[in-house]
C-alpha cells in the first residue's frame, strides 16, 4: 500500500493578512511610534540599580542593587507624597469620574441639536488648554484682590479667602479644576457609547409607557455601562500616577504640604538635583504599583460579571 499524503491545511492567519495588508500598513506608524519613545525607553529601567554616573554612562556606571530603593523608602517625605499623590487622585477620581457620565446623559436628551454643539464645543476647549493658562485663569479667578469669587464674597459682606494660599482650598481648587479640563474629553466617549445603542429600545420602551427617567435608568445607563467599568480600571491604574502640568500650575510654597506629589518631587529630585537612580527606582516603584491595581481591579470587575479590560 501506497501511503497517501494528506492535502496541506491552508494557513487562514497568512491569507486574512495578505487580504487585509492594507489596514496593517496604517498600523505600521502607531507600531514604530510605541516601539521607539515607550519600548526602548524601558531599557533605562537598569538605571535604578545602578549608581549612575552621567559621565561614565549606563553599561560603565557600578551596580547598586536595592540601594536606591530603600533609600527611596527611607525619604521623610517619601510616605508625604505618596500621601497627597494618592489624595489628590482620589478625589479627582470621586468627583471627576461620574461628572462626565451625567454630562454626557444630560446632552443626550437634549433635543436642540444647535444647543448640543454648542455646549459640546464650549465643555471640550479647556481639555485642548496648557494648564498655564488655566492655571493663570484660576488664579484670576481666585485672588483675594481683584478675583471673581472673592469680589462676590466682599459683596455679601464676608471676607477674602486665599485660596491658593491654604492647604483645604488649594485642594478644592486643584480636583474642581482637574474636573473642569477633563469632562468634555470624558463626554466625548460617553457620548459615542450612546449613539451605538439601539434606538428601537427606547420606542419600545416609549410604547410601554416608560417616562423619560425610566428609559436613561433601564436603557442607556445599562447599555454604555461596560464603557463606564473599562473607563474605572483604567482610572484605578493610575491612582498612583499624576501628572506633571497641573500640580506643577498651581503650585506654591505655602501649600507644599498637600501639593508635593509624585510628578513634581521626580522633577525637583531628578532634574533639579541630578539624582537619576533614585528618581528612576520611584518610577518603576510606580509602575509596579499601578500595575498590581490595574490587574487587581480588573479581576475584581470579571468576579462580579462586568466585562473587564481583558
Amino acid at each position: 500500500m501506497v501511503a497517501q499524503k494528506l492535502p496541506r491545511r491552508p494557513n487562514y492567519k497568512i491569507r486574512y493578512i495578505r487580504q487585509n495588508w492594507g489596514l496593517y500598513l496604517c498600523l505600521l506608524p502607531g507600531i514604530v511610534f510605541y516601539l521607539i519613545f515607550c519600548y526602548a525607553p524601558m531599557a533605562g529601567i537598569v538605571v535604578a540599580f545602578k549608581d549612575y554616573n552621567i559621565f561614565k554612562g549606563v553599561l560603565e556606571s557600578p551596580w547598586a542593587g536595592l540601594k536606591y530603593f530603600r533609600q527611596l523608602l527611607d525619604l521623610p517625605n517619601f510616605w508625604n507624597v505618596i500621601r497627597n499623590t494618592l489624595m489628590l487622585n482620589v478625589l479627582s477620581l470621586v468627583f471627576g469620574f461620574p461628572a462626565p457620565i451625567i454630562l454626557a446623559l444630560m446632552l443626550n436628551e437634549l433635543r436642540s441639536t444647535a444647543f448640543k454643539r454648542v455646549s459640546q464645543s464650549l465643555l471640550y476647549i479647556p481639555h485642548f488648554m496648557s494648564w498655564i493658562i488655566l492655571a493663570s485663569i484660576l488664579t484670576n479667578l481666585l485672588s483675594p484682590q481683584y478675583g471673581a469669587i472673592n469680589g462676590i464674597i466682599k459683596f455679601f459682606g464676608g471676607e477674602p479667602i486665599f485660596f491658593l494660599a491654604d492647604p483645604f482650598w488649594w485642594t478644592v481648587a486643584y480636583v474642581l479644576s482637574g474636573v473642569w479640563a477633563g469632562v468634555g474629553w470624558g463626554t466625548i466617549i460617553y457620548m459615542a457609547a450612546l449613539t451605538a445603542i439601539d434606538q428601537a429600545l427606547y420606542e419600545a420602551a416609549t410604547i410601554d409607557g416608560a417616562s423619560r427617567m425610566q428609559r436613561i435608568w433601564f436603557i442607556t445607563i445599562p447599555s454604555i455601562m461596560p464603557t463606564v467599568v473599562i473607563m474605572l480600571i483604567l482610572q484605578i491604574g493610575k491612582l498612583v500616577s499624576i501628572g506633571f502640568e497641573h500640580p506643577m500650575a498651581m503650585y506654591n510654597p505655602l501649600v507644599s504640604d498637600v501639593a508635593e506629589v509624585i510628578s513634581t518631587f521626580t522633577y525637583s529630585m531628578g532634574i533639579q538635583r541630578g539624582q537619576y537612580s533614585l528618581t528612576t527606582a520611584l518610577g518603576l516603584l510606580q509602575s509596579i504599583i499601578n500595575l498590581i491595581m490595574i490587574v487587581t481591579a480588573n479581576k475584581i470587575t470579571k468576579k462580579l460579571g462586568s466585562d473587564g479590560l481583558y
